[in-house]
């Protein structure tokens, strides 16, 4: 009985801590995403050109190539 709680609880802590980091990682790209539409020094094609190279390092630190497009 002792083991399946201490099983759970492993659980629990575990999932705790990657929604922390999934939530961490988001709020990184939001960020960044925010700063680069809101530089008043970009023009607007600077500005799409800065989301895009955001967009470009998550896929290169995530391994994607591209995303997969999903018809509705």
């Amino acid at each position: 009985m002792a083991t399946i709680a201490a099983h759970q609880e492993l659980i629990r802590v575990i999932a705790e801590e990657m929604a922390c980091g999934v939530e961490k990682a988001v709020d990184c790209w939001m960020t960044q995403i925010d700063s680069a539409l809101t530089d008043a020094r970009l023009t607007t094609l600077g500005r799409l050109n800065a989301v895009h190279a955001i967009v470009q390092n998550y896929q290169l630190s995530t391994g994607r190539i591209r995303f997969e497009r999903h018809s509705s």
